[in-house]
């Protein structure tokens, strides 16, 4: 806690695979999504990660902004991107050791303007697998810009590309489904349907991003190590996996933002 009672801040700045879900769209969750089952009351996580978008899109809408504007000395800014940075479409594309490093010094730079700390975190690799079992690689290149970026303004560095590729590999490719958005039709209320999706993680696999985005976080001393807790717990019930309700989702989207619509 600061002298004045009230908590130290971590925001967190990124795309879809560290956002907060809406319960209509549950069991997907974001990592940053339940990154606060690890934390004491002495640091609160606000998190602003977006779904679809890139470290130049993100920017773009006002949410850097939005976050600069409350940034207070000795807050952490959290950044993870390069799910969407890595499309080939014009409007999320930045190129890795580019414009994606341009980029991502705004936000190290904004943060340690304001006396905050910026720290970098690698996305977790898709759930894609080569037919003889071998898993595809499919943007390796973005944690390498990011990590290379990092050691270039000592900012410190998660790798949770490196170890979700040694889960995936562990686990092969069934068991790495079983972590990912793939539910046959009538399995969830939500997927009557069913879905079929290697991007996006169930809750499982989200907790267990955001137990290693925290235990980094502590081992490593980037935080004080009393803020984090729970590590050795193994699961959590439902109601404590911070899904939103869509109404609030939504409101909350557009008050977190200085730009122009919520789309991205």
């Amino acid at each position: 806690m600061r002298p004045d009672g009230s908590p130290y801040r971590i925001f967190l700045a990124g795309d879809s695979s560290v956002c907060t879900r809406e319960v209509s769209r549950a069991p997907m969750a974001g990592w940053g999504q339940v990154l606060p089952l690890f934390f004491t009351s002495a640091a609160e996580v606000v998190n602003c990660a977006r779904a679809g978008a890139s470290s130049r899109t993100f920017a773009e809408r006002g949410r850097l902004a939005w976050i600069l504007e409350r940034l207070r000395p000795d807050d952490y800014l959290v950044v993870s991107f390069g799910l969407i940075d890595h499309k080939p479409e014009k409007e999320w594309r930045t190129e890795a050791f580019h414009d994606y490093q341009r980029h991502l010094r705004a936000f190290v730079d904004g943060a340690r303007d304001r006396g905050a700390h910026p720290v970098l975190v690698s996305s977790h690799e898709r759930c894609t697998w080569d037919e003889h079992g071998n898993l595809r690689q499919v943007f390796g290149e973005y944690p390498m810009a990011m990590r290379e970026l990092a050691g270039e303004t000592a900012t410190p560095y998660v790798d949770l590309y490196a170890q979700s590729l040694e889960w995936w590999a562990q686990l092969g490719p069934q068991g790495t489904r079983n972590l990912f958005m793939y539910l046959a039709p009538g399995q969830h209320p939500n997927y009557p349907e069913g879905i079929e999706d290697s991007t996006h993680l169930q809750s499982e696999g989200a907790v267990a991003c955001a137990r290693f985005v925290a235990h980094q976080l502590a081992s490593r001393q980037i935080v004080p190590p009393h803020w984090v807790t729970a590590l050795d717990v193994p699961a959590f019930p439902p109601q404590a996996l911070g899904w939103l309700d869509d109404a609030e989702h939504a409101a909350m989207v557009r008050a977190r933002s200085k730009g122009q619509g919520d789309t991205l």
